[in-house]
Parts: C-alpha cells; sequence; structure tokens
C-alpha cells in the first residue's frame, strides 16, 4: 500500500485540522475531537482495487462523529468493512453499540450517523475495506442488524477475509496490474459479502436445520448452474427436482422470496460482475445480459437500473473507471488517491 497522510511531517498544531480534511477526501467527513491535539499523530495508507478501497488507519485517541447534517451534505452510500488489527475502539450505529478489540470485525453503513471512539494508550490500527452498497447481494435491511456488531475475524469465514485482506495491504500496489486490482477487488467484496451472509444466516439458524432450507439450497444450486439458460424458470426447476410448482414456490416464500425473483437477482448479479470486469470490455452491455439468460434488451436495462439505481452503460463506465486511474502515477504523501487537482467529489470511504 502506499502512505497518503502522516501527521509527523506537519507541526503539532496543523494536525488535527489536516487529518479532519484528509479523512473527509479519503474517507467520509466526521467531526472529530482529539484530548490532547499537540501530541496527536495520524497516517493513513490506501489503494484502490477496482470499485473498491482498502485503506489503513493508524491514530490515537479521539472521538469522530458523522451527524444527520453531514450526511445530507454528501453520502456516498458506501459499506465499510473494518478490521481492527491493534487497540480498541468503540462504535455505535443504529442503536448498536459495541467494544472492539483486535481481531474484530464491524461494519459501518455511510448512510446512517454513528460515533466511533478511541481511548487508551497508543495508537488504534484499523484496515478498512469499503465498497458501494449496491454491489453487495443482500437486502439493506437485514445487513442493518449487523451494523456496529462485533463480529470475529479469527476463526471461520472472518479468518479467510481478515487474512485475504491483510495480505492485500501488505503488498506494494505497484505489483499488481490494473486488471489484477480489479479482480482482487471483486474477491474481497465477495469475500465481505459472505461474512456478512454467513453472520445473518446464524440468526436465521432455526429453519436452516430444515428439510424446507436443505431443499432450498438444492434448488438455488441448481439455479446457479444453470443461470445461462434462457428457458430457466419455475417450471424447470421443478421439473428437474420432481417436485409441483406450488411446493417450490412455498419453500421460495419461506425465504422471502420468489423463484423468478431469485433468478432474477443471480442474473443481474453476474452481469454486474462482467460489466466491472476489464478484460470483457470487449463486449458489449446487450451481448453480456444475453450471456446470463437476458433475451431481451430492454426488460435487462429496466431491471438492471430498478436493481442498481443505474443503466447497465452508466454503471460499466463508472465501474471500470478506478482501473484507469490506476494505470497513473501514484499520489504523493498527504495527497488522496483518485482526487483532481480541481477538488471534485471525495472519494467515499469508512470513518476514521
Amino acid at each position: 500500500m502506499e502512505i497518503v497522510f502522516d501527521s509527523t511531517v506537519l507541526p503539532a498544531g496543523e494536525r488535527l485540522e489536516a487529518w479532519t480534511e484528509v479523512t473527509a477526501q479519503a474517507l467520509m467527513r466526521t467531526r472529530i475531537k482529539v484530548t490532547e491535539p499537540s501530541s496527536f499523530e495520524a497516517r493513513l495508507w490506501a489503494t484502490v482495487l477496482g470499485a473498491a478501497r482498502l485503506t489503513v488507519t493508524s491514530y490515537g485517541p479521539l472521538v469522530a462523529r458523522r451527524t444527520p447534517a453531514l450526511i445530507r451534505q454528501l453520502d456516498p452510500e458506501w459499506y465499510q468493512v473494518a478490521v481492527v488489527r491493534s487497540g480498541r475502539q468503540g462504535i455505535e450505529q443504529a442503536r448498536n453499540r459495541s467494544r472492539l478489540e483486535a481481531g474484530s470485525l464491524v461494519v459501518y453503513d455511510s448512510s446512517r450517523p454513528f460515533e466511533a471512539v478511541v481511548d487508551g494508550i497508543g495508537p488504534t490500527e484499523t484496515l478498512l475495506l469499503q465498497f458501494p452498497k449496491r454491489l453487495v447481494p443482500l437486502p439493506s435491511s437485514k445487513i442493518d442488524r449487523l451494523l456496529a456488531v462485533p463480529l470475529p475475524g479469527t476463526q471461520g469465514i472472518g479468518r479467510v477475509f481478515t487474512r485475504f485482506v491483510n495480505t492485500l495491504a501488505e503488498e506494494p500496489s505497484a505489483p499488481y496490474p490494473a486488471l489484477d486490482r480489479v479482480r482482487l477487488g471483486q474477491t474481497a467484496l465477495d469475500l465481505a459479502a459472505a461474512v456478512l451472509a454467513h453472520h445473518l444466516d446464524e440468526e436465521a439458524a432455526a429453519p436452516s436445520r430444515s428439510p424446507g432450507h436443505v431443499l432450498f439450497l438444492r434448488f438455488t444450486s441448481f439455479i446457479e448452474e444453470h443461470l445461462r439458460d434462457p428457458d430457466l424458470g419455475p417450471a424447470a426447476v421443478a421439473a428437474a427436482h420432481q417436485v409441483s410448482l406450488r411446493y417450490l414456490h412455498r419453500i421460495f416464500q419461506e425465504h422471502g422470496t420468489s423463484v423468478s425473483a431469485h433468478v432474477k437477482q443471480r442474473r443481474l448479479d453476474r452481469c454486474r460482475r462482467d460489466l466491472a470486469d476489464p478484460a470483457l470490455r470487449h463486449l458489449t452491455v446487450h451481448a453480456i445480459a444475453t450471456r446470463w439468460g437476458f433475451t431481451r434488451a430492454s426488460d435487462f436495462s429496466r431491471s438492471f437500473r430498478a436493481a442498481v439505481g443505474m443503466p447497465p452503460g452508466r454503471y460499466r463506465a463508472a465501474a471500470l473507471a478506478p482501473a484507469a486511474e490506476d494505470d497513473g502515477e501514484s499520489a504523493p504523501a498527504g495527497r488522496v488517491p483518485g482526487r483532481g487537482r480541481s477538488g471534485g467529489e471525495p472519494e467515499p470511504g469508512p470513518s476514521p
């Protein structure tokens, strides 16, 4: 990773103001207070991974608040999954309040107010993966339940995620070509989504042990294998498993969705990934939609816009823009990567 900011090169009286501005540009704007401004120190490292950003922050005791007024000023609509690497910190968001120790994971939402508190002796170091919320194939209403809830980062899927992002953070950006960084970012995003899905599954542990859930997994596995088939639908799924359409629909209803909605969402997820892949630039939007079972361009465009919030062509341009930026020179210390001299819209990211 490349260092973006180091407060030790500044006079003590300018550090807090500089840190507040750097985090507003590289991460998100918060109101920051420290108990001892004269001895405050902070550093920030960052790298671009396609649509995702990986950031490491190190700083002393402080209180950072993101208020409703700041959210109204600018909301990047990103999730951040943070790994506490050292030190301790407190976080409060969505009526959840937690005390985080080294090795913990925690999820933030840029669209909701929060307060983060770091106290104690010595700096706290946190690694944060941030990405647009629209890229997560999970309902935001469910993810809300995990906000500011400590998740284990030293076991299970949390450990896999932590090891992966820590490895990326420890490597300099230069050895990875732009296309590889896009793919690494997608892998990191998939692992983050897997962590969230795992803990949401734990909340629904009772139905997960039922025969209906086992069938649901079989149905959805079949759907994954046949997403490219334009004829994939409830009738095909029911016939392949020798169950009635009524029973099939009931199983999906018990899991809060329908067969058609699940098929459409998974196809959109695959299209979204392909549209953001620089290696597939040569394919038209229509070709990508067709390869994942969308037979009518108008239906695909309408569905994609409804799910993502923008047309597929504009999404593709936005998703591939970071890869183009990566081909340029690295930003010097004190300047945020991806931000031009004209000082346009800040790059979104997590709390300081």
